[in-house]
Protein backbone atom coordinates (compact mmCIF):
# COMPACT_ATOMS: atom_id res chain seq x y z
CA UNK A 1 0.00 0.00 0.00
CA UNK A 2 0.83 3.69 -0.71
CA UNK A 3 0.50 6.74 1.61
CA UNK A 4 -1.32 9.18 -1.46
CA UNK A 5 -2.26 12.63 -1.09
CA UNK A 6 -4.44 14.53 -3.75
CA UNK A 7 -4.11 18.31 -3.76
CA UNK A 8 -6.73 20.63 -6.03
CA UNK A 9 -5.45 24.13 -7.15
CA UNK A 10 -8.07 25.96 -7.69
CA UNK A 11 -9.12 29.70 -6.89
CA UNK A 12 -13.05 29.11 -7.23
CA UNK A 13 -13.04 25.54 -5.55
CA UNK A 14 -10.73 26.96 -2.50
CA UNK A 15 -13.79 29.19 -2.38
CA UNK A 16 -16.13 26.83 -2.72
CA UNK A 17 -17.50 28.23 -5.74
CA UNK A 18 -17.15 25.41 -8.05
CA UNK A 19 -17.16 21.37 -7.15
CA UNK A 20 -13.77 19.81 -7.62
CA UNK A 21 -14.37 16.78 -10.38
CA UNK A 22 -10.85 16.70 -10.94
CA UNK A 23 -9.42 15.75 -7.43
CA UNK A 24 -12.41 13.53 -6.58
CA UNK A 25 -11.94 11.56 -9.94
CA UNK A 26 -7.63 10.89 -8.85
CA UNK A 27 -9.62 9.47 -5.80
CA UNK A 28 -11.79 7.63 -7.23
CA UNK A 29 -8.93 5.95 -9.83
CA UNK A 30 -6.70 5.97 -7.04
CA UNK A 31 -9.49 3.75 -4.74
CA UNK A 32 -10.13 1.38 -7.64
CA UNK A 33 -6.00 1.12 -7.84
CA UNK A 34 -6.64 -0.81 -4.53
CA UNK A 35 -2.71 -0.19 -3.43
CA UNK A 36 -3.03 3.39 -2.32
CA UNK A 37 -4.42 5.19 0.93
CA UNK A 38 -5.34 8.67 0.93
CA UNK A 39 -4.19 10.45 3.57
CA UNK A 40 -4.82 13.60 2.61
CA UNK A 41 -7.50 15.64 0.50
CA UNK A 42 -7.49 19.58 0.26
CA UNK A 43 -8.59 22.08 -2.13
CA UNK A 44 -6.24 25.37 -2.11
CA UNK A 45 -5.91 28.64 -4.00
CA UNK A 46 -3.46 29.20 -6.87
CA UNK A 47 -0.62 30.84 -4.96
CA UNK A 48 2.25 29.81 -5.06
CA UNK A 49 3.78 30.59 -1.60
CA UNK A 50 0.59 28.09 -0.94
CA UNK A 51 1.11 25.43 -2.73
CA UNK A 52 4.59 25.26 -1.69
CA UNK A 53 3.78 25.01 1.70
CA UNK A 54 1.39 22.47 1.68
CA UNK A 55 3.55 19.72 -0.91
CA UNK A 56 6.43 20.49 1.43
CA UNK A 57 4.15 19.81 4.92
CA UNK A 58 2.73 16.75 3.34
CA UNK A 59 6.08 15.63 1.85
CA UNK A 60 7.96 16.08 5.72
CA UNK A 61 5.75 15.86 7.90
CA UNK A 62 2.91 13.70 7.24
CA UNK A 63 4.47 11.55 5.14
CA UNK A 64 2.75 10.66 1.94
CA UNK A 65 4.54 8.68 -0.33
CA UNK A 66 2.87 9.91 -3.36
CA UNK A 67 1.31 13.60 -3.82
CA UNK A 68 -0.94 14.44 -6.46
CA UNK A 69 -2.15 17.58 -7.92
CA UNK A 70 -4.24 18.62 -10.22
CA UNK A 71 -4.83 22.73 -11.92
CA UNK A 72 -2.55 25.67 -12.14
CA UNK A 73 -0.60 23.80 -15.21
CA UNK A 74 -1.70 26.07 -18.10
CA UNK A 75 -1.12 29.34 -19.24
CA UNK A 76 -2.89 31.52 -17.19
CA UNK A 77 -1.12 34.28 -14.86
CA UNK A 78 -2.20 32.14 -11.90
CA UNK A 79 -1.20 28.83 -12.94
CA UNK A 80 1.53 28.64 -11.00
CA UNK A 81 1.78 24.67 -10.12
CA UNK A 82 4.78 23.66 -11.51
CA UNK A 83 6.77 26.11 -10.43
CA UNK A 84 5.79 25.91 -6.50
CA UNK A 85 6.50 22.28 -6.80
CA UNK A 86 9.37 23.30 -8.84
CA UNK A 87 10.50 25.64 -5.44
CA UNK A 88 10.51 22.22 -2.91
CA UNK A 89 11.64 19.36 -5.12
CA UNK A 90 14.94 17.62 -4.75
CA UNK A 91 14.63 15.56 -7.93
CA UNK A 92 13.01 16.48 -10.95
CA UNK A 93 11.98 13.15 -12.80
CA UNK A 94 10.88 14.50 -15.91
CA UNK A 95 9.85 11.11 -17.83
CA UNK A 96 6.62 10.95 -15.72
CA UNK A 97 5.68 14.31 -17.06
CA UNK A 98 7.30 14.09 -20.66
CA UNK A 99 5.11 10.56 -20.32
CA UNK A 100 2.02 11.83 -19.60
CA UNK A 101 2.27 14.83 -22.05
CA UNK A 102 3.62 12.24 -24.95
CA UNK A 103 0.55 9.83 -24.30
CA UNK A 104 -2.07 13.25 -23.86
CA UNK A 105 -1.25 14.17 -27.25
CA UNK A 106 -2.26 11.36 -29.51
CA UNK A 107 -5.42 12.23 -27.50
CA UNK A 108 -5.12 15.98 -27.75
CA UNK A 109 -3.07 18.38 -29.46
CA UNK A 110 -3.15 21.00 -27.08
CA UNK A 111 -1.44 18.61 -24.41
CA UNK A 112 1.71 19.84 -25.37
CA UNK A 113 0.26 23.41 -23.54
CA UNK A 114 0.99 21.33 -20.18
CA UNK A 115 3.67 23.09 -18.09
CA UNK A 116 3.18 20.23 -15.21
CA UNK A 117 6.34 18.67 -13.94
CA UNK A 118 7.11 15.70 -11.58
CA UNK A 119 9.94 15.03 -8.87
CA UNK A 120 11.14 13.48 -5.52
CA UNK A 121 11.36 15.49 -1.96
CA UNK A 122 12.69 13.05 0.33
CA UNK A 123 10.74 9.91 0.03
CA UNK A 124 7.96 11.65 -1.68
CA UNK A 125 6.81 11.05 -5.63
CA UNK A 126 4.83 14.71 -6.54
CA UNK A 127 3.55 14.42 -9.74
CA UNK A 128 1.28 17.31 -11.45
CA UNK A 129 -1.55 15.96 -13.15
CA UNK A 130 -3.99 18.69 -15.75
CA UNK A 131 -7.54 20.11 -13.87
CA UNK A 132 -9.81 18.62 -16.17
CA UNK A 133 -11.05 15.45 -14.92
CA UNK A 134 -10.61 13.42 -18.50
CA UNK A 135 -7.59 14.41 -18.50
CA UNK A 136 -6.63 13.37 -15.04
CA UNK A 137 -8.20 10.05 -15.98
CA UNK A 138 -6.35 9.78 -18.86
CA UNK A 139 -3.15 10.58 -17.46
CA UNK A 140 -3.55 8.16 -14.56
CA UNK A 141 -4.64 5.21 -16.36
CA UNK A 142 -1.30 5.63 -18.38
CA UNK A 143 1.12 5.89 -15.70
CA UNK A 144 0.07 4.15 -12.85
CA UNK A 145 1.07 0.86 -14.25
CA UNK A 146 4.83 2.20 -13.79
CA UNK A 147 4.46 4.11 -10.77
CA UNK A 148 4.64 1.26 -8.28
CA UNK A 149 7.78 -0.07 -9.64
CA UNK A 150 9.33 3.48 -8.90
CA UNK A 151 7.87 4.07 -5.66
CA UNK A 152 9.40 0.78 -4.46
CA UNK A 153 12.73 1.73 -4.99
CA UNK A 154 12.37 5.03 -3.58
CA UNK A 155 11.11 3.58 0.13
CA UNK A 156 13.17 1.19 -0.13
CA UNK A 157 11.26 -1.65 -1.14
CA UNK A 158 13.44 -3.36 -3.11
CA UNK A 159 12.55 -6.73 -2.85
CA UNK A 160 8.73 -6.09 -3.96
CA UNK A 161 10.26 -5.03 -7.27
CA UNK A 162 12.44 -7.77 -8.17
CA UNK A 163 15.44 -5.85 -7.24
CA UNK A 164 18.13 -6.78 -4.81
Amino acid sequence: MYNAAVITVSDKGSLGQREDLSGKEIIKILEEAKIYTISEYIIIPDERDIISKNLKEIADEKKADIIFTTGGTGFSKRDVTPEATKDILEKETPGISEAIRTYSMTITPRAMLSRAISGIRKDTLIINLPGSPKAVRESLEYILPSLSHGLNILLGREAECGQK
